[in-house]
């Protein structure tokens, strides 16, 4: 049987994983990519580094396999959207890739929005600009590196990056282009979006735009060399890793409203007709006359994995050396606290929030009778409470005829059952442990002809699925609940920046 090869680019973490045509995954191999933090706000990688390290994880997920690298028909990449990673004339890296945790361009963007920018955008783009989105950095980049900004040659997504590494063309897919120099009408460049930002000098050095599917080039001798792949396998364009999230769990349909519980909050509908709001991206769909309608914040598991990493640090460290699953030794913990009452509320506003970079995170109702079952369960209760924020919007907006689930948390039953309850609606999950993956994995396969279509791939695949249904006592108590949650972050709203401040006392007025 054919195989295929998806590669995942997260923001830690790169992933090669092998699948068999029929969408059985046969090995899976991880590399971290480091990152570095040269500045406040700035978060940045090698770019070089980064894909070394995603070659290494694809030749070990060849030899993990047990098929031969000619059995490889086709390869596709995703990656992180967003962020920046810019080469300069001569296709060579100019300075370190950008991630989209970096918001060193705050200022820019809190400026944006107090002028006509945000409106403006918004009527073009079919959203308004954040602080990692490439409008943004880039205007950063010509404010505060002017001579970095004249030389760029090529504006690339992470994804983009990869492609070109393994094929040596340059391009994007429609999911990626659209990230913010597309017009929601007719979802190709716009020069008006370039000219909304003060970029209008760059239009050249946007990527040509094809179909995720789309075969961009074959995989050169060097890049054989380096993974272990045939020279001359095809290499499909691939596509924005949230489009491949729902893809890879057949949520990329009409009517299907797709959340990722990852390091971001990402809850997405494909809709046969644009709408735009400011509450959601007005993004392109894969394909065309499809748009994929994005409400996001960097505010779901980043949240659980941070008070892991502050307050589990030493079971951590022992279930790292017996080998065994942190989130198994907690789980009693947690069960416990789902049992019994609780006053605690949790805003999961560490790293960002549906109101912007200037939140922060807070426990409420803490007292010293709780423990740290209780706070891991308002950790877990906020993080549900943020999707609901952005699934609330969609729902105003589209049709929805179904909610699927994928991302780490949705390995946790549990967990799984507090997203249920918190939407009131039945929640289905599939077999699926790498989604992302799986969505490059079926762009591939269509390249190929294996599928007709990505979207004929995922329904042909096989799939297992799981459908959990709330509960009505739960629902009632979390919908309370919930309420209350979104009144304290309004009170919020106006202590925040004050907030900030206090680290800054040279800025008090």
């Amino acid at each position: 049987m054919p195989s295929l090869l998806g590669i995942d680019n997260g923001l830690t973490v790169t992933k090669a994983v092998i699948f068999d045509a029929d969408g059985t995954q046969l090995s899976v191999a991880r590399r971290r990519v480091p990152q570095s933090m040269p500045l406040a706000r700035s978060v940045e990688r090698d770019m070089a580094g980064l894909w070394q390290a995603t070659a290494d994880a694809i030749k070990e997920a060849i030899a993990l396999s047990g098929r031969l690298a000619e059995d490889i028909k086709a390869v596709a990449p995703t990656a992180h959207g967003d962020g920046l990673y810019l080469l300069d004339h001569d296709r060579q890296p100019l300075g370190p890739g950008i991630l989209s945790l970096d918001s060193r361009a705050g200022d820019i963007v809190d400026r944006w929005s107090a002028g006509t920018v945000f409106t403006d955008a918004l009527a073009t783009t079919g959203q308004t600009p954040h602080v990692s989105a490439p409008s943004a950095l880039l205007a950063w980049l010509k404010q505060n590196d002017p001579d970095r900004y004249g030389r760029i040659g090529h504006v690339l997504a992470c994804k983009d990056w990869l492609r070109f590494c393994l094929t040596g063309t340059i391009g994007t897919d429609r999911t990626e282009a659209s990230t913010s120099f597309t017009d929601f009408r007719t979802q190709a460049y716009s020069p008006e979006a370039l000219r909304i930002f003060g970029l209008g000098d760059l239009f050249d050095a946007l990527p040509s735009v094809a179909h995720s599917a789309d075969i961009a080039g074959q995989v050169t001798t060097d890049a054989a060399e380096r993974t272990g792949l045939r020279t001359g396998t095809p290499v499909a364009c691939g596509l924005h890793d949230v489009a491949a999230s729902a893809l890879g769990m057949g949520g990329h349909e009409d009517g299907v409203l797709a959340i990722v519980a990852g390091t971001y909050s990402i809850n997405e509908v494909v809709s046969s007709q644009p709408r735009v709001d400011q509450r959601w991206f007005c993004r392109n769909a894969i394909d065309a006359g499809r748009w994929n309608n994005m409400a996001i914040s960097p505010a779901s598991t980043a949240n659980y994995d941070w008070f892991l990493d502050t307050f589990c640090r030493l079971e951590q460290d022992r279930t790292n050396a017996d080998g065994g699953s942190l989130h198994e030794l907690l789980a009693g913990e947690i069960d416990a606290a789902l049992k019994k009452p609780s006053t605690i509320l949790f805003h999961p506003y560490l790293f960002g929030s549906p109101y912007g970079d200037v939140a922060s995170g807070s426990f409420i109702g803490l007292h010293g009778w709780h423990n740290r079952g209780d706070m891991l369960k308002a950790v877990l209760e906020g993080i549900v409470f943020n999707h609901r924020t952005h699934v609330e919007a969609l729902r105003e907006g589209f049709a929805v005829r179904e909610i699927r689930l994928t991302g780490g948390g949705s390995r946790n039953p549990a967990f799984v059952q507090m997203f249920a309850d918190v939407l009131n609606a039945p929640v289905t999950i599939t077999s699926t442990d790498e989604a992302a993956a799986l969505g490059a994995a079926l762009c591939a396969g269509a390249g190929v002809g294996i599928f007709a279509t990505p979207q004929q791939g995922a329904r042909q695949v096989g799939m297992t699925e799981r459908k959990y249904h709330p509960a009505p006592a739960s629902s009632a108590e979390f919908n309370e609940r919930f309420s209350l949650y979104c009144r304290i972050a309004e009170q919020l709203k106006s202590h925040w920046p004050e907030i900030e401040r206090l680290a800054r006392p040279g800025e008090n007025a």
